[in-house]
């Protein structure tokens, strides 16, 4: 397989697509939904991290049913003028805390992919982004072959949020970031994004129902 941007947006359309997992969580009934986070945590150990790896990140997790994406934006605002603050409109003696980079998972996007994934308010570049991405793909190929699957087959891949979420993780500790806000999918108690186990802030906005069709939600 190439290894350029377009390949890695053929690879990544080719997982199974959230539409498509729902369908499968709606069939299975809400026992399904009890698997989502041990799964998602052994797809993060797939890759060769624990849950507690990404306390590293500082991360700042946003949930809610409206305005969360939003927050998340305004978040990433103030936090990018932080970085460009002169170091005297600190009061004097107290030391600035040291923060290069921060980053943004957020979805969906609205052009490109690249968009969910970015670094002071910054996509990633093609080349970033095809460049973790088939490092976190040839990480879950190499664990199916350890493990007697082919690589092939679907079920060797996390879906398409998943992947794109396990994907963000590795980026930004690579990147070394030195904060990162990360916004919920759907899913509620189940969704991906809550593997993380030690936000150092969690924001809650404006709380509804919906995707009711999805999770059966009379």
């Amino acid at each position: 397989m190439a290894r350029n941007y377009e390949d890695a947006i053929v690879a990544l359309n080719s997982l199974q697509s959230n539409f498509a997992i729902v369908n499968a969580i709606r069939q299975a009934g809400p026992n399904m939904n009890l698997q989502a986070i041990p799964e998602m945590i052994e797809w993060c150990q797939k890759i060769g991290y624990q849950p507690s790896d990404l306390n590293r990140l500082n991360l700042i997790h946003i949930a809610g049913t409206k305005g969360k994406g939003s927050t998340c934006a305004f978040i990433s605002s103030i936090l990018s003028q932080y970085l460009r603050s002169a170091p005297e409109s600190f009061p004097p003696d107290t030391p600035r805390p040291r923060i290069s980079k921060v980053g943004l998972y957020t979805s969906p996007h609205l052009r490109f992919v690249r968009e969910r994934i970015q670094i002071n308010n910054e996509p990633l570049s093609e080349q970033q982004f095809a460049k973790y991405f088939f490092e976190i793909w040839d990480r879950l190929e190499a664990s199916a072959k350890a493990t007697g699957m082919d690589p092939a087959d679907p079920a060797s891949k996390p879906v398409y949020f998943r992947f794109l979420t396990l994907m963000a993780f590795h980026t930004y500790i690579c990147e070394g970031v030195d904060a990162a806000i990360i916004e919920c999918g759907i899913g509620g108690e189940y969704d991906t994004t809550n593997i993380i186990d030690r936000p150092i802030v969690t924001g809650i906005t404006s709380l509804g129902i919906d995707h009711q069709p999805c999770w059966e939600i009379p």
